[in-house]
């Protein structure tokens, strides 16, 4: 039996799955939630996610009536960028900086202009944006001096949960991509970044392979979470490169469009393929020997999410999206740029503002959910437009996250898309690729490619229905960025 733990923005959940691939059991604790102090501002209390973490294993230990000494091993993985800070003590020096967090756009100026834009990519596949974890050190050296002074490790959100459930400071590649401070091409930190920046080599964490064994759960960790001393953990990945795991997207050709609180399209290569305008990451994959290309919608469920908590409080998705069913396709001409908080693909954006266009008063309150789950799929397919330029190969499209667990938004992204989506039997995403991870880890599968081969099945295929008319209107919605743009003053 393995434990996956997915560390995400909303809350941490902890799976068990045995070794047919079947999730035992699964639950989950929610976080306090984002804090936004300012405008662009996202942070979180990485103490809160210990505490989650804590509550969902001890609950799926409970649910599954199993005792810690019944798990062979652990994988983590969770929500990627965020800047934990730690003294020599290990002791959390601020709240974190999460990967919403939009302040930095200095922080990348400066750092493109002190290293070059083409020389960045070319050292770390990957362009300076405000939601990399360098450039939030970098903020924190400019504006509280007297925390940076006092840095001795940095580390990632799950990395953090690892670190209480082990003692040990370790990162994954698939994480350390993500950070903009690992030579992704050669699978190692990159010196050169670290001190043209100024971050002292000593403060991150040793890197591993997604399946390696990277630590053990310490006798302080199993004590607060019923987990056996000793019990093997793997590196595990960032919720990306784990969900691709759990989704078994390993192969040039395959694709995933996971919608969670951000939104990506991700596709497995066997090269580092870069893109010279950085509009997509390019990153390590979480299997040994594999990289992937990704563009990311920053607030694609969270654009669902904000809708229902700001203009429906007490409405369930559930009521939200029926409604939305009884709207046609194309949402009578209403439309959504979900850019809440500002855009990474393909507009690189910080500043970048979310928008509903073409309101009338016959629309009514479906039109605008219906509305949003189109106008999340149409920010999606800005990335498959640039997979088309890149000449990146797309054979087959998995779906994952709330975006998978609705009908109608499955449907609306068959639609958006123009091809065939298919739907998983486990629905777990990143908590069950970080389970095979830990799987394979421990030897149970030779390679994580076996591992997929034997636990991902695919439960059904989605055939488009009305791609001509969803066409149409993505045409129109590629019309709305530069229109916001240029009102906003870009």
């Amino acid at each position: 039996m393995f434990l996956g733990i997915d560390v995400g923005t909303g809350g941490t959940r902890a799976i068990l799955v045995d070794r047919e691939g079947r999730v035992v059991a699964s639950c989950a604790s929610e976080h306090a939630g984002i804090r936004s102090e300012h405008i662009g501002w996202a942070e979180q209390e990485p103490e809160d996610w210990w505490r989650a973490a804590k509550e969902a294993i001890v609950a799926v230990l409970a649910a599954a009536k199993l005792t810690g000494s019944q798990i062979e091993a652990v994988g983590l993985t969770g929500q990627m960028h965020g800047c934990v800070m730690l003294d020599t003590e290990g002791k959390v020096l601020r709240p974190a900086l999460i990967w919403a967090d939009q302040r930095t756009q200095p922080q990348c100026d400066w750092l493109t202009e002190k290293i070059g834009f083409a020389r960045l990519i070319e050292l770390t596949c990957n362009p300076a944006l405000p939601n990399f974890t360098l450039t939030k050190l970098l903020w924190v050296r400019e504006h509280q001096p007297e925390i940076f002074a006092k840095i001795a490790h940095v580390l990632c959100p799950k990395d953090y949960v690892r670190y209480r459930l082990t003692g040990e400071f370790a990162m994954d590649m698939q994480e350390a991509s993500g950070t903009l401070l690992l030579d992704v091409t050669a699978r190692r930190w990159s010196a050169e970044v670290a001190e043209l920046a100024g971050i002292p080599m000593s403060w991150l964490p040793r890197l591993f392979e997604g399946p390696e064994i990277c630590a053990r759960i310490s006798s302080e960790g199993a004590g607060v979470t019923g987990l056996a001393a000793g019990t093997p953990v793997a590196a595990g990945a960032g919720d990306q490169g784990a969900g691709a795991v759990g989704m078994g997207i390993l192969t040039p050709g395959s694709v995933s469009a996971t919608i969670g609180t951000s939104g990506v399209v991700f596709a497995a290569t066997d090269t580092p393929t870069k893109d010279r305008l950085g509009r997509l990451h390019t990153f390590c994959h979480a299997a040994p020997g594999l990289w992937h290309v990704m563009g990311v919608t920053n607030g694609a469920g969270l654009s669902l999410r904000y809708l229902r908590d700001t203009f429906a409080a007490g409405a369930s998705y559930d009521d939200l999206t029926a409604e939305a069913a009884q709207v046609p396709a194309g949402s009578d001409g209403l439309m959504w740029a979900p850019y809440l908080f500002g855009e990474r693909t393909p507009h690189l954006d910080a500043t970048a503002r979310a928008a509903f266009v073409g309101i009338t008063a016959s629309h009514k309150r479906g039109h605008f959910v219906r509305a949003v789950l189109e106008g999340v799929a149409f920010s999606l397919k800005d990335t498959f437009t640039l997979f088309g330029e890149l000449a990146i190969p797309v054979r087959s499209i998995r779906l994952g996250g709330g975006g998978a667990r609705g009908k109608l938004w499955r449907q609306i992204q068959a639609d958006v898309y123009g091809q065939p989506v298919e739907l998983l039997e486990a629905e777990e995403g990143g908590a069950f690729g970080a389970a095979l991870l830990a799987g394979t880890g421990v030897e149970v599968w030779s390679s994580v490619e076996a591992a997929c081969a034997a636990t991902v099945r695919v439960a059904e295929v989605i055939p488009p229905h009305h791609t001509d008319v969803m066409a149409a209107a993505y045409q129109e919605y590629r019309r709305i960025y530069p229109a916001l743009k240029m009102i906003q003053g870009g």
